[in-house]
């Protein structure tokens, strides 16, 4: 019994020697092992975000995450993957380039669904574009006509023809013609398939001309402040510059081409007659147009709005209230 008595501790003491190289052994490898597993589980949490990520782009590309902005739902919008080759790269996207002209007051609401939609729309036809939102700035009524002329003189070298288009109307056919009017101006929103509007003689909403037909027609008169009839005036003036007017042929969505999204209720149209305006909306302006535009651009800002690129004009007019009294506001 003594004698086991005095092995016991010898032999313990030699086992804890072993043990306590073995567990210094064993901590080394713990530790290592440790980090490997951190390591590992960083690397699988960064997957998992991957892959989270693309079920999340591909989920609304594919329209199932749906948004609602302003007026409902917004119609599809192509993912990166899915929108067409640069124009510079595809010969397929032809050598014209429109300039997409937006006279623009205060109608944000309208504009972060125009600019986007558009963009969308025009590139899906391959229809190489710049837009351009030529902001009016000054304290003078509306004058659409002298926007539109405004954003034809800034437009630059590098577009061919010009849309006059308004902020409010959206085309729903893709076979609408936003192409290179080579044979005369094209009325995109013609009357048979405008929703509100519907006399032959309306060319507003959305006008294609190049811009060789639009200097021949000096451009819009500039006496029209406040809301419409520039539009009956710019008729004659493509009558008077002898230029066939054309229109969408075959298009059977009737009224329903185009999604109106200007509301009444908010946005009040400037209507009111101030002076001798009244009288002088009929008559044809034969000398005014571009020669005769007076503005300033205050700045110039390149924005994008949900990955759609465009340019805003901020621009304030000019008028001489001794030849249109009716700029100012009653």
């Amino acid at each position: 019994m003594m004698y086991s008595s005095r092995r016991k501790p010898v032999l313990y003491f030699k086992d804890d020697r072993r043990s306590e190289s073995q567990r210094v052994q064993r901590r080394g490898e713990v530790h290592f092992l440790s980090r490997k597993c951190t390591v590992w589980k960083l690397f699988g949490l960064c997957m998992l975000f991957v892959l989270g990520s693309l079920l999340w782009v591909q989920m609304t590309c594919s329209g199932d995450m749906s948004q609602t902005v302003g007026y409902g739902h917004l119609p599809h919008q192509p993912c990166p993957a899915e929108r067409q080759s640069s124009p510079a790269e595809d010969p397929s996207w032809g050598p014209h380039k429109m300039a997409l002209i937006v006279p623009f007051r205060e109608r944000f609401e309208e504009l972060l669904i125009f600019v986007p939609y558009m963009h969308a729309f025009l590139n899906k036809k391959k229809i190489r574009h710049k837009i351009f939102i030529v902001n009016q700035l000054d304290h003078f009524r509306f004058n659409r006509a002298s926007l539109i002329n405004v954003g034809f003189m800034e437009s630059g070298n590098d577009t061919d023809y010009i849309a006059m288009h308004d902020v409010d109307l959206l085309p729903q056919n893709e076979d609408l013609d936003y192409g290179f009017p080579n044979e005369g101006p094209f009325h995109v929103a013609s009357p048979e398939l405008h929703p509100l509007y519907h006399y032959k003689t309306y060319v507003g909403g959305i006008l294609l001309l190049t811009k060789k037909h639009y200097q021949l027609c000096n451009g819009m008169s500039n006496r029209f402040w406040g809301w419409g009839r520039e539009d009956d005036e710019f008729f004659r003036r493509l009558k008077t510059a002898d230029l066939k007017l054309f229109r969408p042929s075959g298009i059977t969505t009737g009224t329903k081409t185009f999604r109106h999204i200007h509301d009444p209720g908010w946005r009040k149209r400037d209507q009111k007659r101030i002076a001798a305006q009244k009288q002088e909306q009929f008559k044809v302006d034969p000398e005014g147009g571009l020669t005769n535009l007076r503005y300033k651009v205050e700045s110039r800002q390149e924005v994008t709005i949900s990955g759609a690129p465009c340019t805003v004009i901020n621009t304030f007019l000019e008028c001489d209230v001794s030849l249109t009294p009716w700029c100012q506001s009653s």
